[in-house]
């Protein structure tokens, strides 16, 4: 299991902010590892919605993984879990107003799945790089 969590401030209002993070059809916007993002289900944000979402892979094999909202709590909260046969991730996006604006906490949790296991052991450090680089094109949009 690799976790991943960052502050990103913003001087966007917290529904505004909340409303660009909780719409997962924005995920390629700001990470460059996701190469598209198709909804299954539902228009836009919102608690049971279902997207794909294609990763980038080395080498040229991309990976999907569906995600669902499980949690939607407008303007603070909403809580999306993707999964494929080898990961799932768990990601928490919680936004709290602040006087100019306000902070984005995104708190990702990768985990690799069956037969993959082992790969939990070095995930950790794959995971900052790629958590790194897709913060860094966040903090551009949420400026």
């Amino acid at each position: 299991m690799a976790r991943y969590v960052a502050t990103v401030p913003s001087s966007m209002s917290a529904e505004a902010a909340f409303a660009y993070m909780s719409d997962l059809r924005n995920f390629a916007e700001w990470d460059r590892g996701i190469k598209k993002v198709e909804q299954v289900s539902g228009d836009g944000a919102g608690l049971g919605t279902v997207f794909d979402i294609t990763v980038r892979g080395k080498g040229g094999k991309d990976s999907v993984l569906r995600y669902e909202t499980l949690e939607f709590d407008a303007p603070k909260n909403v809580l999306v879990k993707g999964r494929n046969n080898m990961f799932t991730s768990v990601d928490r996006v919680t936004v709290t107003p602040t006087a100019t604006g306000c902070d984005v906490v995104y708190d990702a949790v990768l985990t690799a799945n069956g037969i993959y296991w082992p790969m939990n052991f070095v995930l950790n450090r794959v995971f900052k790089k790629v958590g790194d680089a897709a913060v860094a094109g966040l903090r551009k949009k949420l400026a």
